[in-house]
């Protein structure tokens, strides 16, 4: 059977993945057992993905980062180079918790900042864009732009990752595609 994805002879794969079509696997990188990676997605250098991982269609993983049991990642993610995320939120090296792992879910064309943190148990909604650096501790709503340690929300970005300015009426519009944004009750929907 011939494989419909690309992996660098450096590479390792574990038994038991599921890879789609046009994803790309990159110098020194280990996808661990039993995961499920789909199709056209982009795995940087030196990255490791753990068992039980699942990534959706056009997920770009950027150099040094390591994806653990736990994470889900919906559609057009992008995680950033060398940002970390953890699965266990007390761990000891003497006490084995891998029955304690935390879901972690990054909703659809979310993007990770270079060196950020995502502490497990978040939830990051659709299209929020989380600064490079930032610690992420409690779920994180769509559109919302983060910054900082802990982050905090400093506004709103439209899917194309523009900062949203509101007027008067609670409308703002993306200068890149003219998309048509309303804030209703500190949430953001596009119209």
């Amino acid at each position: 059977m011939q494989k419909n994805f690309y992996a660098h002879e450096s590479s390792y794969i574990d038994e038991g993945c599921v890879i789609g079509r046009n994803t790309k696997i990159w110098h020194f990188s280990h996808i661990m057992s039993n995961c499920k990676i789909g199709e056209r997605c982009n795995i940087g250098q030196n990255v490791v993905i753990s068992p039980d991982v699942i990534l959706g269609n056009n997920v770009k993983i950027q150099n040094n980062v390591s994806v653990y049991t736990g994470v889900i990642c919906e559609d057009d993610v992008f995680l950033g180079p060398s940002m970390v995320f953890t699965n266990v939120i007390n761990p000891r090296a003497f006490i084995e918790r891998k029955k304690e792992y935390r879901k972690t879910i990054l909703k659809k064309g979310c993007s990770i900042g270079a060196n950020a943190t995502i502490v497990c148990g978040c939830t990051i909604g659709e299209y929020a864009l989380i600064g490079a650096g930032s610690v992420v501790t409690k779920n994180v709503k769509p559109f919302a732009l983060m910054v900082g340690n802990p982050a905090k929300q400093i506004g709103w970005v439209s899917k194309n990752g523009h900062r949203l300015d509101f007027d008067e009426q609670n409308q703002a519009v993306c200068p890149e595609t003219n998309e048509h944004y309303q804030l209703i009750e500190n949430n953001v929907f596009l119209v």
